[in-house]
Formats: structure tokens, sequence, C-alpha cells
């Protein structure tokens, strides 16, 4: 469970990237709407999972409430699902 959530963070905070980098500025600068509708529902979806997998994870890691709120944080800041990663999971 550990490995696929490894999976989620970084594919979630890849989502995430994209939306600020490609279909945000798509959307507002070259009036591209649906680009960033579809990147947007994979990453809600991916965010989902992300958010369910902390609160298993957590539990096998026996993280602290202070651990889970900083994953749970980083999901919302470009590239925090990257530090949950390098430095929360084994």
């Amino acid at each position: 469970m550990i490995k696929l959530f490894k999976y989620i963070a970084i594919i979630e905070g890849l989502s995430f990237i994209v939306i600020l980098a490609v279909t945000m500025p798509l959307k507002y600068m070259m009036d591209m709407p649906m680009p960033n509708k579809v990147a947007g529902m994979l990453h809600g979806v991916l965010f989902i999972a992300y958010v369910y997998g902390v609160f298993i994870v957590k539990d096998k890691l026996k993280w602290d409430r202070r651990s889970v709120i900083i994953a749970l944080v980083a999901s919302v800041i470009p590239f925090g699902t990257f530090y949950v990663d390098r430095k929360m999971l084994p």
C-alpha cells in the first residue's frame, strides 16, 4: 500500500503542476478551457486518492498528528507531494 501511495503522490503532484503551468495558461491566455476541465477532473480524482491514502498510510507508518497534517498540507502546495515522497515515505 505504501508503494501505491508513493505513485499516487507523484502523479498527483505532477497533475497539479500541469494544471498550474499548462492548462491554466491555455484557459486564460488562449481561451481554451477544455484541457483545464480534463486535467482538473483527473487531478481531483488523484487528490481524493492522495488524501484517502494519507489516512491509510498513517496507520502503517505510525505517523503522529503532525506528520498527517504535513502530508495533507503538502497536497495543496506545488511540489509538496514530492516532499512527502522523499522525506516521509520509506
